[in-house]
């Protein structure tokens, strides 16, 4: 009876430790095939490799100064008696602007004039005296000196008395004015600020290597934050004698019309030199670029071949995707675009999505653009 009892449990042991063996074959076996199955496509975007005429720019930054531009200040010192603008006029040339008491100055031109009227009349009644050797050729010299003396002051106090009233060097827009009628102007006192709008320059640096590329006349596109949209060209007028020792870079000058005032003297301003030159590059997307430290590189597609050299298909028939990680020379970046010196060929389809899911050899497909049927759609009406 107990031999029987001891039977019976050793083969329910056998059947539970049997059962579970083949659970867990079972459960293995479906590892494997999930391993060992193919891996779905990898959806990516892509574009191809372009050949196009690339105009080689110089990038560079700059400041914008005015053709002219000047902090109106007084030469001597005097009581403001007449404001003769308004903040933020346009004046013309040698328009008045400040009038200064003159008062003292007009009585010592008065006295000083009075003096020169004497003096005139005594030289031309020694000049006859000398004539007749009435007088001395001393005497008479000493009447010429008086003379010249006396047309001196004249013209000195006349010079005053011009500087008490603060003109208009040249046309332009004259700024918010610092003083008021009454105030006591000293020496060296700000007025306001007067500046030549109507053309500007721009002064930028650029490398010593970059000089052998610029003349004088080259074209040089200009953007600036306050008109993020708009473009401004001018052209090179002027380039420095000197590299700055410091820093190796040269000092550049561009002129450019500004003939609605929208730009400013002072603004910041981002440049691209012209370069001469329109020769084909190869050209890719930017976001087709994978940038590292140890290189930039892109995943380029192409159709997979099997061992006896026929193009592989999916599931579908298609032609079986696979990416090849190719590292490239980058040159210029514009306008999302990339110019790729080295690595790649025109035509070739290179990934602009989705490297994070890839590696090389990778099985991709290629998304359909979104924009795509939209666009077709819209030819489609059009045509219609």
């Amino acid at each position: 009876m107990l031999l029987r009892r001891m039977l019976i449990m050793l083969g329910v042991v056998i059947l539970v430790v049997l059962a579970l063996a083949a659970y867990k074959g079972f459960s293995i076996y479906q590892q494997i095939q999930m391993f060992t199955a193919p891996q779905p496509a990898i959806s990516i975007s892509a574009a191809k490799a372009e050949s196009t005429p690339w105009q080689s720019r110089l990038p560079a930054i700059g400041t914008l100064k005015a053709f002219q531009g000047v902090d109106l200040t007084v030469e001597v010192g005097g009581t403001v008696r007449d404001v003769l603008f308004e903040s933020g006029q346009k004046v013309s040339l040698k328009q008045p602007l400040i009038q200064m008491d003159s008062d003292v100055e007009q009585a010592s031109l008065a006295t000083a004039e009075a003096e020169l009227s004497l003096a005139r009349v005594e030289f031309e009644r020694g000049r006859s005296l000398v004539n007749r050797q009435s007088i001395s050729k001393s005497e008479f010299d000493r009447l010429a000196s008086s003379l010249q003396k006396a047309n001196a002051s004249v013209a000195q106090l006349q010079a005053m008395l011009a500087k008490k009233r603060i003109v208009a060097p040249f046309a332009g827009t004259i700024g918010i004015r610092q003083v008021d009628v009454g105030d006591f102007l000293s020496s060296g006192t700000i007025i306001a600020t007067l500046q030549d709008l109507s053309k500007l320059y721009v002064d930028f640096y650029v490398p010593e290597q970059a000089v052998p590329q610029l003349a004088i006349g080259q074209r040089v596109r200009i953007n600036v934050a306050a008109y993020s949209g708009d473009v401004f060209e001018g052209e090179i007028s002027a380039l420095n004698p000197k590299v700055d020792d410091a820093t190796r870079n040269v000092q550049v000058r561009a002129m450019l019309e500004n003939p609605d005032n929208k730009l400013l003297p002072g603004m910041f301003a981002n440049l691209q030199i012209i370069l001469p030159g329109d020769a084909p590059q190869i050209v890719v997307p930017e976001t087709a670029i994978t940038y590292t430290l140890y290189g930039n590189s892109v995943y380029v597609i192409g159709e997979k071949k099997g061992e006896d050299g026929q193009l592989q298909k999916d599931d579908k028939g298609a032609p079986y995707l696979v990416v090849e990680r190719r590292f490239v020379d980058t040159g210029e970046r514009r306008d999302g675009k990339v110019v790729v010196s080295k690595g790649l060929k025109a035509g070739e389809q290179v990934v602009t999505a989705g490297q994070l899911k890839l590696d090389n050899g990778a099985h991709v497909s290629i998304a359909a653009d979104p924009a795509t049927p939209v666009e077709a759609d819209n030819q489609a009406s059009a045509g219609q």
